[in-house]
């Protein structure tokens, strides 16, 4: 029998249970299971507008399934954990816990909705299907061997690390700017920016920020994944502000903080693009990217 336990505010049990199943789902599939803005709100008590629902097993009591849900500031996100064994048409698992997300979504509201689902299979493709989502964007990860064999960056005017307390305000400015088109990244907050610097990931002197003609031209922002059986280095977040775009900073700034990965004796260097941004794509396998896997989002207006 499976049961479906919704918490508003999640206590340590259930974040014990949630965090073992989440180790269970990164063994099985090789990724990470809970992403960065996930992981905050899950540990840190969440933000307003976060909800999460656990689906238990009885006879041992384990979790088989989470499905944390949050709403932005112009739609709901669906962030979905299914144990590996459950990922079959005969489980109710997934059906339950979908269930149990959109009534909530449609209790407070409703809205346009976005679900993220890692490595998708034809089960994952019918899951959503069958509760009413259509198939949205893909995501890619793409990976690239360390160091590059390419000349050293070139960059114009001063590069300097990203001071906390200091430069918040400036680079969400630059940020958002430069994301304006983008669902995630675009529309951070300060509280956003400020729950990334308390993860125990976050370093800034792998943040970079390069400053031109007393602007903040571009930036990269690296993270380093430890958890990995080998170490892997993250370009997390890299942009250039729209008033200097055209001119070749954004290749160089990138291939500044894979330098600065590869410093670390880091041979594997990742990121994350959006299946469609041609643009960004020519320029990662420029670089020798190329794509590991793909994370697929699922949407539907309730």
């Amino acid at each position: 029998m499976t049961d479906l336990d919704l918490h508003r505010r999640i206590g340590e049990q259930e974040i014990a249970s949630v965090l073992i199943l989440a180790k269970t789902i990164e063994r099985s599939d090789g990724h990470k299971a809970l992403e960065d803005h996930t992981w905050v709100d899950l540990v840190q008590g969440g933000r307003k507008g976060v909800t999460g629902l656990i689906a238990y097993r009885s006879n041992p009591r384990v979790a088989v399934g989470y499905v944390q849900i949050s709403k932005g500031p112009q739609s709901w996100g669906i962030e979905l954990l299914i144990h590996p064994m459950e990922r079959r048409s005969e489980s109710e698992v997934g059906k339950y816990l979908l269930k149990g997300a959109i009534e909530e979504i449609k209790a407070n509201g409703g809205g346009h909705v976005h679900m993220w689902l890692p490595k998708p299979s034809p089960y994952l493709d019918d899951l959503a299907k069958e509760a009413g989502f259509t198939r949205g964007r893909d995501l890619y990860q793409m990976r690239c061997k360390l160091p590059l064999p390419l000349p050293l960056p070139k960059l114009p005017g001063t590069i300097r690390h990203f001071q906390v307390g200091v430069d918040e305000d400036r680079w969400l400015s630059v940020n958002n700017r430069a994301f304006a088109w983008h669902p995630e990244q675009g529309g951070w907050t300060r509280e956003t920016l400020l729950s990334r610097e308390q993860e125990p990931w976050f370093d800034p002197k792998g943040f970079f920020l390069l400053e031109l003609e007393g602007d903040l031209a571009a930036f990269v922002w690296t993270k380093v994944h430890l958890d990995e059986e080998a170490p892997i280095g993250e370009i997390y977040v890299v942009a250039t502000n729209p008033d200097y775009a055209h001119r070749g900073i954004g290749k160089e700034i990138c291939k500044y903080g894979l330098s600065y990965l590869s410093s670390l004796g880091i041979t594997t260097g990742m990121l994350y693009v959006d299946s469609t941004n041609e643009p960004a794509l020519c320029l990662y396998r420029s670089l020798g990217f190329s794509v590991d896997h793909i994370d697929r989002a699922y949407t539907i207006d309730l």
